[in-house]
């Protein structure tokens, strides 16, 4: 009987999960809850007895163990990136043109239509079929490790193809997929009854409930609650092969004993897919989970990659919102906030409304031109809507509730914050305060300069920013980088490991290089692709601290207010303080500029891509080295791409990129074609 066991305790694992699925994805279980408890007590009771034998796919370890006081980091394989947003069959039939333009197959496309879930979106890792690893969307580039949280969550497999399912499925030995986790809003309901009949505080939404539910420190409390998933994308396949086209996606996942909602259809043309899109602008309440809007996709990824990205917003997808949710609530004040490049914004007190099972007490009135426009009065009650956006807004006053009782609004002329006169660049809506020691900007300011897309200073964030400037050691960016370390130790919560620390990150950005230190700089209207071109346009900060509005429009994309804003933030005295701070501190990069108008070195004219793992350099350390050269970085293979950069364990970029006849070169080649 001993020697028979084992194979038992791998029989069982394999049912209970099998039954898992039939229960909790396909909501058809086969056999009845006494049968299923059987089987699980006589898993648990072999564990109980072999605890060594216990696997991570085990169904037993759902219920999850502690984690630790902080989650770990994890960089996703490829960018979870967001969608741009159509309000209507117009701006869908828009977009739609947009994209013709630039590829000719468009016009032939074939349209999937998915519903856009509002829930927390994940990525799951499988190695070997077996899930690894899970994390959150986190900033598109870098999420949160929630692993021991998502095992709890029983819709989603823990090793793949399900048991039982039919087909014969190829499994890549590394597949990251893409998924929605919410909280259906029937168990929504149910929860919150149970919670109010045991005296508990009670939930406003599905979303935030299922969200905050994952990204806490208790998996016991994760499992307690009826979070699902719904999968729709593969980010990442290696070592086999997988469909190129998003219809076949949903089918090849769902065979593979995913969760996927029964949705989504496919369509021949784009106004068939608007039309249906369209059903559910009254008929969202039929779903059984929140969702703002629905997706319309091509079909076919090979083209959606190829047609690129607009910013961050990939050009092969658009997410079609619902209607928003309007309300109207009495306008009690407006507060003025200073942001970061010290622009003020106006911001309506309310009083307290829920909008779509959240309570709205705050929301963005714009800019003073708009309260002026729409004759926004304090009293007024307004129109408050909320289509999907964190921060709702004010559509403007209902005038007929109006008492004469309103008072009108005067913008401050000067910064709520320190007192300082407000400025107004022409043709402009936006009005500024310009005093660079600014309180209400400070905080905002250095915690921009040390963020991972600047400088990127390890170690020091919001809080430790906010410790520094209480203690009067930080009064600009600057003087971050002549901190002492025993400075630092009088401050609390550091000691000699964690102060020396900090100071080797603070060392370190010293060799950040020109672009990124642009970015920090936080120049109004200048990102990270402007701060490229102003790099390898000028040189260094000292050339182009001394260039003219006429000079900065001859770059492509520099418009008049952009080069105004430029040469004026240069101009100012205490920014030319800042600048000679840095440079006396050792931050003054250099690097090689181009000659006249337009951009010049070795990669000059040249498209590369970058994928694998590189011996010597990171991803980011690759673009900055071919940008710093005159070059272009981009995250798809096309027909326009010059080089890929070919490292270890590469994803299917290397058999596109060989299939386009691109040329393909490992780090050793690009650094030689570099001279």
């Amino acid at each position: 009987m001993a020697d028979k066991l084992p194979s038992r305790y791998e029989e069982l694992k394999a049912q209970v999960n099998f039954h898992n699925y039939r229960y909790h994805v396909l909501d058809a279980p086969v056999i009845s809850d006494l049968e299923y408890d059987r089987l699980l007590n006589e898993l648990k009771k072999i564990e109980a007895d072999h605890p060594d034998w216990i696997t991570p796919d085990s169904p037993t370890q759902r219920a999850g163990a502690k984690v630790s006081e902080k989650f770990e980091k994890v960089r996703h394989p490829a960018p979870i990136l967001s969608l741009a947003n159509a309000f209507g069959g117009d701006d869908a039939r828009a977009w739609f043109e947009r994209i013709k333009k630039l590829d000719d197959r468009v016009e032939k496309a074939k349209f999937v239509v998915e519903p856009k879930i509002d829930g927390l979106s994940v990525v799951l890792h499988y190695r070997d079929g077996q899930l690894a690893k899970g994390a959150t969307r986190g900033d598109g580039e870098v999420g949160e490790d929630i692993t021991s949280n998502l095992r709890t969550v029983k819709a989603i497999p823990l090793r793949i193809p399900v048991e039982g399912q039919k087909s014969k499925v190829n499994v890549p030995s590394h597949l990251a997929v893409r998924g929605e986790a919410f909280i259906p809003i029937k168990e929504f309901e149910e929860l919150n009854k149970r919670l109010e009949e045991a005296g508990e505080k009670t939930y406003l939404n599905p979303r935030n409930t299922a969200a905050g539910s994952l990204r806490q420190l208790d998996p016991q409390l994760t499992a307690s609650r009826p979070i699902t998933l719904l999968v729709y994308q593969i980010v990442h396949a290696e070592g086999g092969k997988v469909p190129t086209s998003q219809w076949e996606i949903l089918e090849y996942l769902k065979s593979l004993g995913f969760p996927v909602s029964d949705i989504p259809k496919r369509f021949d043309d784009l106004e068939s897919a608007i039309s249906y899109t369209e059903t559910f602008n009254t008929g969202r309440d039929a779903l059984p989970y929140e969702a703002d809007g629905m997706v319309i996709k091509i079909d076919d990824l090979t083209l959606a990659a190829d047609l690129g990205f607009v910013g961050k917003d990939p050009r092969g997808a658009v997410a079609f919102k619902f209607p928003a949710r309007e309300v109207t609530t009495t306008l009690l004040g407006i507060d003025v906030e200073v942001g970061r490049t010290g622009v003020l914004t106006p911001r309506a007190s309310l009083e307290a409304v829920e909008i779509g099972g959240v309570i709205v007490r705050n929301a963005t009135l714009h800019n003073f031109d708009y309260i002026e426009e729409k004759d926004i009065r304090i009293g007024d009650r307004v129109l408050v809507k909320r289509a999907g956006e964190v921060i709702p807004y004010v559509i403007g006053p209902v005038v007929d509730a109006r008492s004469g009782k309103e008072k009108k609004y005067k913008p401050p002329t000067k910064c709520p914050a320190c007192n300082t006169e407000v400025e107004h660049i022409e043709g402009e809506v936006a009005w500024y305060c310009v005093n660079a020691a600014c309180p209400a900007q400070l905080v905002r300011n250095v915690e921009h300069f040390v963020s991972r897309g600047a400088m990127d200073i390890v170690g020091l964030g919001i809080k430790i920013v906010e410790q520094l400037i209480e203690a009067g050691l930080v009064k600009d960016v600057a003087d971050l980088f002549t901190l002492k370390k025993d400075q630092l130790l009088e401050l609390e919560g550091f000691a000699e490991k964690k102060a020396e620390n900090l100071l080797g990150s603070i060392e370190q950005a010293k060799g950040q290089s020109l672009n990124r230190l642009i970015v920090a700089l936080g120049i109004h209207g200048v990102g990270e692709v402007m701060a490229g071109d102003l790099a390898r346009t000028y040189g260094n900060l000292s050339t182009l601290s001394k260039t003219t509005v006429d000079e900065l429009q001859q770059i492509e994309g520099v418009g008049p207010n952009i080069a105004e804003s430029i040469v004026d933030w240069f101009a100012r005295p205490a920014n030319q303080k800042l600048l000679k701070k840095l440079k006396a501190a050792g931050v003054d990069p250099q690097m090689q500029r181009a000659e006249g108008k337009t951009q010049t070195g070795a990669f000059s004219g040249l498209t590369f891509v970058v994928t694998g793992t590189l011996p010597n350099f990171s991803r980011d350390d690759a673009k900055e080295f071919i940008e710093n050269n005159g070059g272009k970085v981009t995250d798809s293979v096309s027909k326009k791409t010059s080089y890929l950069v070919l490292g270890e364990n590469p994803g299917s970029k290397f058999e596109k990129a060989k299939s386009l006849g691109v040329k393909i070169v490992d780090e050793a080649e690009l650094k030689r074609l570099a001279g």
